[in-house]
């Protein structure tokens, strides 16, 4: 993992190659004390969300995901991947930009 200073307190991280990740899959990183969990859709999208369920501390990247939608595999609450969003009425999940970059993931992270 290799970071670089942006702008605005933004950091730039390397987590490895995309490869790590299955496709329809995701997994967790853990980034300046925080879980963060990588989904590798289907359609070639990556998205990072908070990896804990503010429910009841779920693992979000053991979820099952869809085209936009991250469900927590204790309880079945429903997260936008893209915002971190609940369509299920809990406390969002913190979200964060992430790109793929010579195969490799980028992770735009502010704490």
């Amino acid at each position: 993992m290799t970071a670089v200073i942006g702008n605005a307190g933004e950091t730039a991280i390397r987590l490895g190659p995309l490869e790590q990740i299955p496709i329809g899959e995701g997994r967790a990183f853990g980034v300046d004390g925080q879980q963060v969990a990588i989904f590798r859709l289907r359609s070639g999208a990556v998205h990072a969300v908070s990896a804990v369920c503010p429910h009841k501390g779920g693992p979000i990247a053991d979820g099952q995901i869809d085209g936009s939608i991250v469900l927590c595999p204790l309880h079945m609450n429903a997260f936008e991947l893209s915002t971190g969003c609940s369509t299920t009425g809990q406390e969002p999940l913190k979200s964060w930009q992430v790109e793929v970059d010579s195969g490799e993931i980028v992770l735009h992270f502010t704490a």
